[in-house]
């Protein structure tokens, strides 16, 4: 995967599930003065081999701290998503057979940064000292008097090997470890590498940047008495859902590596630990590894999914096709909610609604002791949870996730005649009548109030979901509501019907399904039960029923 430069970003709720986060961290910097100098600090910052999710703890409390963030390439844009909104995130990636001075200019943003007294971070692929030239970062701000930390990150090699089911020691087949890099300083006279001693001298050898040379460094392992019949892997994007391994020997993986079409970033694995990976192998053996997912949930309603599908293998695009905004007129909801306790039943429908309507109650200083006896009807598990967060447990939920079984559910408790009841329904200002008009049908007054809006994507998210779609880069579609595929659909614009049914489509239940294929989108998944769970679960059955 080529991480991409982020647009915008979206907070750290949205990183690998993670709703909160509480760093223990010195009081507020101090505001810089012209009269007494203050220098800030420059953290050096591994980000990792590629997942987001093997950030450090550390790291993370270093990025959400930062006034400066400079990235290299090969960071995964997530960990972006670590940082303040204010901070200032800059990329500096840099790429082999670029000239020194990108280096020195990277030099002259931290120092700079660090003089106008900010807490910079440097934010790094892998590990800062491991052949990231972090330590020439580091005595660059030595020699200036910056003060520097340095937060190590999860190595390359280390999850790369792990990802592809190779094991860089083991008890009967490596003690010994050696790192080369293949890309060595341009100002050097000659390669520091002794090849004659080096190509045997361990076990498992493991050559970063060595790609474009692959050939001919085999070739000199061999000329140096390395067996030609020695095993080999080449890993490409290691620990990423894109991940791809060749294996080989020595004498082999550079045509195998050729003919895969395996590319940069990659590393090359020599020993025989290589033979590891027929047993070993667990990471691209997951259900949905390699597939690349439209994920359509408004932002901050997508993690739940996101994290779903990562560990399920596969690799989450978020192009949030609704935004979830206040009503045009917040005044019927304040009204509900100041006298919610005249009213004998509460109807959620949505965790957009629990959110909303408990927004207004603490808005107002309330509490939930503000419902006292009114009951409680919730349209699913999601929802019955957002409610048990408060406190409050649903009296009714009914099997069936719709509208129509609540309203059923309901009329049953009162033994098939809802007269004489009050229900409030805190719900989107756009949506099904089949609520309403049954618990009408059966004699309740209901009052139906606007707690929110679902707006269509911005111009930015429709113009990326078309690039995104143009370029091949989608396996699955995921819809989680009529809205999702309605919104998708004018995103796309012409031909949106015939681009979606190039992708297996999945939706999460009946209701998003019938909007579906209103619009000619075909629907080839979706499960019995209509919950994010059972969604993933019927998506990795029908990906192994389909492979």
């Amino acid at each position: 995967m080529s991480p991409r430069e982020p647009s915008a970003r979206q907070g750290l709720s949205h990183l690998v599930g993670t709703d909160q986060l509480a760093f223990d961290w010195p009081g507020k910097k101090e505001e810089v003065s012209t009269t007494m100098p203050h220098t800030g600090t420059v953290f050096l910052v591994g980000g990792g081999p590629g997942d987001p999710g093997l950030i450090t703890r550390r790291a993370a409390e270093c990025l959400a701290r930062a006034d400066l963030v400079l990235y290299d390439a090969l960071i995964h844009t997530k960990l972006l998503e670590f940082c303040r909104r204010d901070a200032s995130v800059e990329f500096v990636g840099k790429r082999a057979g670029r000239a020194a001075a990108r280096q020195d200019a990277i030099h002259r943003k931290l120092l700079e940064g660090a003089r106008a007294g900010l807490t910079v971070v440097r934010l790094k692929g892998g590990d800062p000292y491991l052949f990231g030239r972090g330590s020439e970062e580091a005595e660059y701000l030595s020699a200036h008097g910056i003060a520097f930390e340095v937060v190590p990150g999860v190595p390359s090699p280390l999850a790369a090997t792990s990802y592809a089911g190779i094991s860089l020691s083991h008890r009967d087949l490596a003690s010994s470890i050696a790192y080369v890099t293949a890309t060595e300083s341009p100002t050097k006279d000659r390669s520091a590498h002794d090849w004659s001693k080096l190509a045997t001298a361990t076990q498992t050898l493991v050559i970063f940047m060595g790609l474009r040379k692959l050939k001919s460094l085999m070739q000199t392992l061999i000329e140096h008495g390395r067996d030609p019949a020695c095993p080999a892997a080449v890993i490409q994007s290691a620990s990423l859902p894109v991940q791809r391994t060749v294996t080989g020997t020595v004498a082999t993986i550079a045509e195998r590596a050729g003919e895969a079409g395996i590319g940069m970033p990659a590393l090359t694995v020599v020993g025989d630990v290589v033979t590891l990976r027929s047993q070993l192998r667990w990471y691209d053996r997951k259900p949905l590894f390699g597939k690349r997912v439209l994920v359509t949930r408004a932002e901050g309603q997508s993690v739940s999914l996101v994290d779903a599908l990562r560990y399920a293998g596969a690799e989450a695009l978020a192009f949030p096709t609704i935004r979830i905004a206040a009503p045009d007129d917040p005044a019927p909801l304040c009204n509900a909610v100041e006298h919610v306790g005249d009213y004998d039943w509460v109807v959620f429908t949505s965790v957009n609604g629990v959110e909303r309507f408990f927004d207004e109650l603490d808005r107002q200083q309330g509490d939930s002791r503000r419902l006292g006896p009114v009951r409680i009807a919730s349209i699913g598990p999601a929802t019955a949870a957002a409610l048990q967060v408060r406190g409050l447990r649903p009296d009714v939920t009914p099997q069936e996730f719709r509208g129509e079984r609540v309203a059923e559910a309901m009329v049953a408790l009162h033994h098939g005649s809802m007269n004489g009841q009050t229900v409030l329904l805190p719900r989107a200002a756009v949506a099904r009548s089949a609520l309403p008009d049954a618990l009408r049908e059966a004699g309740a007054r209901v009052d139906v109030v606007p707690a929110y809006q679902s707006l269509p994507p911005d111009a930015a998210t429709c113009e990326a979901l078309r690039a995104t779609l143009s370029a091949g880069e989608l396996d699955i579609a995921t819809f989680t509501s009529p809205s999702t595929v309605q919104n998708a659909v004018a995103a796309i614009g012409a031909g949106a019907a015939d681009r979606i049914n190039a992708l297996t489509v999945a939706v999460i239940g009946p209701v998003t399904r019938d909007a579906a294929q209103k619009l000619g989108i075909r629907v080839d998944v979706m499960p019995e039960r209509y919950t994010i769970d059972g969604l993933l679960a019927r998506l990795e059955e029908h990906v192994g029923e389909t492979s």
